[in-house]
C-alpha cells in the first residue's frame, strides 16, 4: 500500500501526517512504528491523521464545538495513542492551512478536536499558539532515576490530559551529561505512563518579566526528543509551583529551539497556553 504524506516539525519535535478524512486507512502499531523509524522509515516522533471529526472516535465533540472539523489522531512513534501533543496541534494547524482545509480567522480562533478535548488555536508571532486548558500538579513523593544522575530525585506530577514527571536538576552541566536512551525509573507504578521532564531554571529565575528554564524531555512511547508541547508547559508550571512565585509567562529552551508558556485564569481555574513555531518541511509516498 502506498501511501502519501507529508513531514513538519515544531521546535525539531517531529510528525508524519497523513490524509485519513474518513478514519478507514487502520494502519496497525507496527506500520505506524516501521513509518516513524529513522532508518527504515520516514523518521518522526510521531505520526498525525488528519481526521473529519466526524468520521472519528471524538464525534461527541461537535456537540461541544460544532465548528471543530478536524480531528488530530495522533500517535507516537511506537503506535500507541496519545491524548495530546502540543508541538503536533500547531504542525497539524500548519498542514491544515497551507492545504486549504481550514484557516484562522482575523482576531479568531481555529478549534481541533483531539482525545484531551477541544483545543482552540490562534495565530502567533512565532507561528500559533494553543490554549492548552485547565492542569492539574500533584505532589506524590515520585522520585526518578535516569541514567546520569547519582541518586534518584524527587519529581512533581503534572497532566495536561496526559502525565508528565518534571524533575530539577542542579545545573546545566548535570542536564547535559544526562543518558536518555533509556527509559528513566520512577518508585511509584504509572501504568499509563509518563512523559519525564528534566529543568534547570536559569539565573536569574526572570528576566525582564519572563521566566526562563531549560528543559530536555524522554517522551512516552518515543524516547528522547528534541522538544515536547505539553512536556514545556509541565515543566513551567513545575518551576513555577517550586518559586511560589506566580510567575506567568514563561521561555523555555529545549535542544529544538525555544517556546513560550503563559498561564492565565478563566471561569474553571488556571489555564495554560503554548506558542511557538510550526513547519512542514517536505511531502512524498511510502510503500507500507
Amino acid at each position: 500500500m502506498e501511501i502519501k504524506f507529508s513531514k513538519g516539525h515544531g521546535t525539531g519535535n517531529d510528525f508524519v501526517l497523513v490524509d485519513d478524512f474518513d478514519n478507514t486507512l487502520n494502519l496497525t502499531e507496527q506500520q505506524i512504528s516501521l513509518i516513524c523509524n529513522r532508518n527504515f522509515g520516514v523518521g518522526a516522533d510521531g505520526i498525525i491523521f488528519v481526521v473529519r471529526t466526524e468520521h472519528s472516535e471524538m464525534v461527541s465533540l461537535l456537540d461541544e464545538e460544532p465548528g471543530c472539523e478536524w480531528f488530530m489522531d495522533y500517535r507516537n512513534a511506537d503506535g500507541s495513542k496519545a491524548e495530546m501533543c502540543g508541538n503536533g496541534i500547531r504542525v497539524f494547524t500548519r498542514y491544515l492551512i497551507e492545504n486549504n482545509l481550514a484557516s484562522i480567522p482575523a482576531g479568531g480562533t481555529l478549534p481541533v478536536a483531539t482525545r484531551d478535548g477541544v483545543k482552540d488555536l490562534t495565530a502567533a508571532a512565532t507561528g500559533f499558539a494553543v490554549d492548552l486548558g485547565l492542569f492539574r500538579i500533584s505532589d506524590t513523593s515520585l522520585e526518578v532515576q535516569a541514567k546520569g544522575l547519582d541518586v534518584q530525585r524527587p519529581a512533581l506530577e503534572v497532566n495536561l490530559g496526559n502525565p508528565h514527571a518534571v524533575v530539577a536538576l542542579s545545573s546545566t552541566e548535570e542536564l547535559e551529561k544526562l543518558e536518555l536512551s533509556r527509559k528513566p525509573q520512577q518508585s511509584q507504578p504509572r501504568p499509563e505512563g509518563l512523559n519525564y521532564e528534566f529543568v534547570v531554571p536559569e539565573d536569574p529565575l526572570i528576566t525582564e518579566g519572563v521566566g526562563k528554564i531549560q528543559m530536555r524531555v524522554f517522551e512516552r512511547g518515543v524516547g528522547e526528543t528534541m522538544s515536547c508541547g505539553t512536556g514545556v508547559a509541565a515543566a513551567a508550571l513545575a518551576v513555577r509551583h517550586w518559586s511560589g512565585l506566580g510567575q506567568n509567562h514563561w521561555q523555555v529552551g529545549v535542544p529544538g529551539g525555544e517556546l513560550g508558556v503563559r498561564v492565565f485564569a478563566s471561569e474553571e481555574g488556571e489555564r495554560v497556553g503554548l506558542s511557538g513555531p510550526a513547519e512542514i518541511v517536505f511531502s512524498g509516498t511510502i510503500e507500507v
